[in-house]
């Protein structure tokens, strides 16, 4: 069984969905044949990074919303990251393009270290506050996840893995992906969003008996 999931690391949905993804798979009897495949997809491609603006203050900005309503928003969603072990440092988060990140994703998915990427991006973002569209910040990420940093920092500038985040957006607008996350379990059935730990066991065991 092929999971494919779409998924930007600045969505705080989309980490918690992998949370969500990660507890069905520890309780499907056949979890070991199943494999994983990150997408990339990037909410906002213009995305202007900014270290000096805290998240709040663009989502403020972005969205038109009132200082305390962002706040309320936001508070709302670490609550939910709450519930899957997560624990964002939402007032640490640095305002960053994403596009140097997935390059290194796709770096990364070429070495089979797919997963332990996306985890490690989602960590320095949502818990760590590191910059993600800094390239040095960006490489020692990378050795972190046992990646060698000089070929890090050459995929960071590597226009075929440019190539690759735009071939992973276009299939996605293929298959009328209009947000993250989006898993696609078999090219069977679909999930968008961080769904209920439930919807995640049942598309599991009904992907499954689907393939036999």
């Amino acid at each position: 069984m092929k999971i494919e999931i779409w998924s930007d690391v600045a969505c705080p949905f989309c980490y918690i969905g992998k949370r969500r993804l990660e507890e069905a798979l520890s309780q499907f009897e056949h979890k070991s044949e199943v494999e994983i495949e990150w997408k990339s997809y990037l909410l906002n491609p213009e995305q202007k990074s900014n270290t000096g603006q805290l998240l709040y203050e663009y989502l403020s900005e972005a969205k038109g919303w009132t200082m305390e309503y962002t706040m309320q928003v936001n508070q709302q969603v670490v609550e939910m990251a709450e519930e899957v072990g997560l624990h964002y440092n939402m007032d640490k988060a640095v305002v960053a393009n994403t596009s140097e990140a997935h390059r290194l994703i796709q770096h990364a998915k070429s070495l089979g270290k797919g997963d332990a990427m996306e985890e490690a991006l989602f960590k320095a973002y949502f818990v760590d506050g590191r910059n993600l569209a800094n390239q040095e910040e960006l490489s020692q990420i990378a050795t972190e996840c046992g990646i060698d940093e000089a070929t890090a920092k050459a995929a960071l500038n590597n226009l075929d893995y440019a190539e690759a985040v735009q071939r992973d957006i276009y299939e996605g607008v293929q298959i009328g992906v209009r947000g993250v996350p989006f898993f696609v379990f078999d090219n069977k059935y679909g999930i968008s969003g961080a769904q209920p730990l439930e919807v995640f066991t049942r598309t599991l065991e009904q992907t499954y008996q689907a393939s036999k």
